[in-house]
């Protein structure tokens, strides 16, 4: 993954379409509805940027902004259906980064976002954490997997696979979750053939695929990595 990005807006239809084109370009996308629950997610999870809806329930985006800019540095895009010059300097007074005007472009907001990473050297290879777990090693940044130090070459939708595992270790990832991250616009996959990339992955990094100590099934739910 490029960065780990917080998106908070409660229209879920536009939700979705910004996960979409951010997992696109190779982001962690955690999609939250109110502002209250952005605040908590930010401080918990440290996302390398924000996307911010001003109307927001429960705690106002331009509110929102002013607590996170008050307790870090992160990168803050809002979204605003306001039009008015006040309005959009309001918002980088409070300390948004960079504003964007509804309706937009998926395409302009992703290049926003890349821009900004680049401003905050967020999205640099030398920066990205190395996962381990036991003697599987997942550099996201070089697209590269190790066990024991030995290379392990994975097609592009395995490291797809063990990349949304990997972003969230422990966590119980559905089918379906995975075809949406790993997968993105193909959906036309269907449920059996992630278990088909999870097996090829299994005989890849297990020592015993039949008893996986990495890659694990959650039964009546999917898959999740071991966590470190």
């Amino acid at each position: 993954m490029s960065a780990r990005i917080l998106v908070a807006e409660d229209d879920p239809k536009q939700a979705n379409l910004i996960r979409v084109y951010l997992e696109r370009e190779g982001h962690s996308v955690l999609v939250v509805g109110d502002g209250r629950t952005a605040l908590e997610q930010a401080r918990t999870r440290r996302p390398d940027l924000v996307v911010l809806d001003v109307m927001m329930p429960q705690v106002d985006g331009l509110d929102v902004c002013r607590i996170l800019r008050s307790e870090s540095e992160v990168p803050i895009l809002l979204l605003t259906a306001r039009t008015t010059e006040d309005d959009m300097l309001l918002g980088l007074d409070v300390g948004a980064d960079d504003y964007i005007t509804k309706p937009y472009s998926p395409r302009e907001l992703a290049a926003r976002v890349r821009a900004l990473l680049r401003r905050a050297g967020a999205v640099t290879a030398g920066n990205q954490a190395i996962l381990k777990v036991g003697d599987l090693e997942i550099d996201p940044g070089r697209f590269e997997v190790r066990v024991g130090g030995r290379p392990i070459v994975l097609t592009a939708k395995e490291f797809g696979i063990l990349e949304v595992l990997a972003a969230e270790p422990g966590r119980a990832f559905t089918r379906a979750q995975i075809i949406d991250r790993a997968f993105g616009f193909d959906h036309y996959v269907l449920e059996r053939t992630v278990d088909a990339h999870v097996m090829n992955l299994r005989r890849k990094i297990e020592e015993d695929a039949a008893e996986p100590r990495y890659v694990q099934t959650v039964y009546g739910r999917g898959y999740r990595l071991a966590e470190s």
